[in-house]
């Protein structure tokens, strides 16, 4: 039986190229499973703080190199080592020290696709953790300095990212999506949710207290 996609899901997936092979090694099929596999569930209407605390702490983890398919409740560790980010299964304890010195958090998939973070005890500090961190929170600010909407510049699609990080970024689209419109705030622009930004001493990150 051939699997039909709505006009709503054959835009998510970003109207993506017929090809005769997959460079990720995953076939049609296999895509379609992963996708709807990742359909998050639990989406609810949150406060404007939560929803940009949780599309930073999401997009700063998905940004991270990674190789394996993410669980949901399962345990991450982020860790940052020359401006290069990268997740793995394997805790700071199990590293060398450098390896634990470059340690951001402990991260969790959540059932509605977006991410928490435990930061680290380096977080804070005067050390190139925090500053990395810095460093993506302008980044994140400059992005929502825009008169579009923040669905308009969720990543449903991003060629450049492998395959993991891609899925996973557009099903946390289809949950901040659900989420802002169940707020009413689907036509509230990026420069209304940037003025909800914490000072940028701060550190926004989703599961931080």
């Amino acid at each position: 039986m051939t699997t039909r996609l709505t006009k709503s899901q054959r835009r998510d997936l970003g109207a993506v190229p017929k090809s005769t092979g997959n460079p990720d090694g995953k076939g049609a099929n296999g895509f379609m499973l992963d996708w709807y596999r990742s359909e998050p569930s639990g989406v609810t209407a949150k406060p404007g703080h939560q929803v940009l605390a949780e599309l930073f702490t999401s997009m700063l983890i998905l940004n991270a190199r990674f190789k394996y398919k993410p669980s949901i409740g399962v345990v991450n560790y982020l860790y940052c080592i020359d401006l290069e980010w990268s997740l793995s299964l394997i805790g700071p304890d199990e590293w060398s020290d450098e390896r634990k010195a470059s340690f951001v958090g402990s991260c969790t998939l959540q059932q509605d696709m977006t991410w928490t973070i435990t930061p680290s005890e380096l977080l804070g500090g005067n050390n190139p953790v925090t500053d990395a961190v810095a460093e993506f929170y302008d980044s994140f600010s400059d992005r929502l300095d825009t008169d579009l909407t923040l669905e308009e510049i969720l990543p449903f699609y991003v060629g450049h990212m492998p395959y993991y990080q891609r899925l996973y970024a557009n099903a946390l689209s289809r949950s901040m999506r659900s989420t802002v419109r169940m707020g009413s705030r689907a036509s509230d622009s990026c420069r209304q949710w940037r003025n909800l930004l914490p000072k940028p001493e701060q550190i926004l990150l989703s599961g931080a207290g």
